[in-house]
């Protein structure tokens, strides 16, 4: 793979190395101003492209195409999942199939659609088999997840299913007892509630998600105020 510098940079960043620069290296090269933008300076497109190419983990050995996220670069509402599966790898696009048509349902109950929130995973590259994403593989997505966070800047965020929800907040507590309350992520209220492909399972909880989603709403109607 040919790797712009700036590339190699943010890969190094997000494995948190630091890269040190040779004595007597340009000035150019040693001015921050002319120096490659970290990952948590990357724009959309830098970002986008930056994720494309990432062979930070195991998991690009076998993916068909990077999930990058999609929606309004602006919304209020953030939506975090847990890792692409098989119809989003060959898509490239979260939250499709089934559970994405579930999720399209979830948000129209509290009055929004898919093209009015921002909606990315916590990996870009489906796991083998569709399992959960290791620890090793949700920390080297990190750094991305953070800046896609930070350039749409929601008013809340809604951690879906329990990888999104205990790498978000640094848990191992169960959804069960994630849900109900308010969290935070920083300034951000966070939420969280059961994926979709849960509840396709187990459709008795459903009435539970619709709770968190009004809590959601309360909460940012709070912030409004």
């Amino acid at each position: 793979m040919n790797m712009s510098e700036q590339q190699r940079r943010a890969y190094l960043e997000a494995l948190d190395i630091d890269v040190w620069l040779p004595r007597g290296a340009d000035a150019e090269s040693q001015d921050v101003a002319g120096a490659p933008p970290s990952v948590a300076e990357l724009g959309w497109d830098e970002l986008r492209a930056c994720v494309a190419e990432c062979q930070l983990c195991d998991l690009h050995r076998e993916r068909t195409q990077t999930v990058f996220g999609v929606g309004a670069e602006d919304a209020r509402w953030m939506i975090i999942g847990e890792a692409p599966g098989v119809e989003e790898d060959r898509r490239g696009e979260p939250f499709v199939g089934r559970a994405g048509q579930l999720l399209d349902e979830m948000l129209r109950a509290v009055g929004l659609d898919r093209g009015s929130v921002y909606i990315a995973n916590t990996v870009k590259c489906r796991p083998p088999g569709n399992r959960n994403p290791e620890a090793a593989e949700a920390s080297a997505c990190r750094a991305y997840l953070d800046r896609q966070i930070a350039l749409v800047r929601p008013e809340l965020i809604l951690a879906v299913g329990k990888v999104a929800a205990q790498n978000l907040l640094a848990s191992d507590a169960p959804v069960g007892r994630l849900r109900g309350r308010r969290h935070a992520l920083g300034d951000i209220p966070l939420v969280v509630t059961y994926h979709p492909a849960y509840l396709l399972r187990s459709p008795s909880q459903k009435r539970l998600v619709w709770s968190d989603l009004c809590l959601a709403r309360s909460l940012l109607r709070e912030g409004a105020a």
